[in-house]
């Protein structure tokens, strides 16, 4: 993973300024769609990665892993017996202009995340990912899915639980059954999966949500064919995040590429081209083409 990595980012600092930088690159099998709810695949998490955003992710150079916020301003306050987390997120974060927006920027809020956690226990959905929560022990999420189990009606999104809250504006709260202390590392953190989604979107796309993920990150779903290429574009609207990292001191791999980047803006590309390729050969000559147009 490193090694990609290096090559973008060797591929970002070798293009002329005013030439788009762009990445080819090839998946060795299909990829599912891009509603995080619904995803085993990693090939469809390395894209639901770079359109959605979580509270929380991992510094790209740290070893052993370190985590950083990522919409979250800083560390969650965690009470002393590890079952309460309140988390601050930063405002002023956008997800991508949408039509389910009705034409209007639309703030990232804490009540996006309450609502995206939530849709892991939605019966209707059949989440795969849904066991991670349920491990986790929200107060209040696994009774919630119960009762629309038992009396076979829709869901209560409206309905409150105490294990997950939007105490305002920017200020979400989880509360768990029994200690949780890698609560932040196990469901907090990963945009592939725990990124927020606008309950507008989902609910303007209905069954069509896989095809039309709106997030807050640095790319946007440009075109998709299935199973066979998929194209992701800057976020043009994206906030200003500059690249930090915190390699090692006896990482000189690392401490190169922290040396040769560090406070550049993100993202450093313009477009992501992914042809879907399971046969071996044509594969590696995809492998080749990280190129710029």
């Amino acid at each position: 993973m490193r090694r990609l990595l290096l090559a973008v980012l060797l591929l970002c600092s070798s293009v002329q300024a005013s030439e788009p930088k762009i990445l080819r690159y090839a998946f060795r099998a299909a990829e599912t769609g891009f509603d995080p709810s619904q995803l085993t695949d990693i090939y469809s998490r390395a894209v639901t990665s770079h359109i959605f955003e979580a509270l929380y992710t991992y510094d790209p150079l740290a070893r052993p892993a370190r985590m950083v916020p990522l919409t979250a301003a800083g560390a969650p306050e965690i009470s002393a017996d590890f079952r309460t987390f309140t988390i601050r997120i930063k405002p002023g974060i956008f997800f991508v202009a949408d039509p389910a927006f009705k034409g209007s920027p639309r703030e990232l809020v804490a009540q996006d995340y309450v609502y995206s956690f939530k849709r892991f226990a939605d019966p209707a959905l059949k989440s795969p990912g849904w066991s991670s929560y349920e491990e986790a022990g929200f107060i209040g999420l696994a009774a919630l899915r119960q009762q629309a189990l038992k009396r076979k009606k829709p869901f209560d999104y409206d309905a409150p639980i105490e294990g997950l809250r939007a105490l305002d504006r920017y200020t979400l709260q989880i509360r768990t059954e029994q200690p949780r202390p890698r609560l932040v590392e196990l469901v907090l953190a990963g945009s592939d999966l725990r990124g927020a989604l606008a309950r507008e979107v989902v609910e303007a796309y209905g069954d069509k949500i896989a095809a039309h993920p709106v997030g807050t990150g640095p790319f946007v779903l440009k075109s998709w064919r299935r199973s066979s290429q998929i194209v992701l574009e800057r976020n043009t609207a994206y906030r200003e995040r500059l690249y930090e990292a915190g390699p090692a001191a006896d990482d000189a791999e690392g401490q190169a590429l922290l040396a040769r980047f560090k406070g550049r803006r993100l993202p450093m590309i313009d477009r992501v081209e992914l042809a879907i390729i399971e046969e071996a050969q044509p594969r590696w000559l995809s492998y080749l083409a990280v190129e710029h147009d």
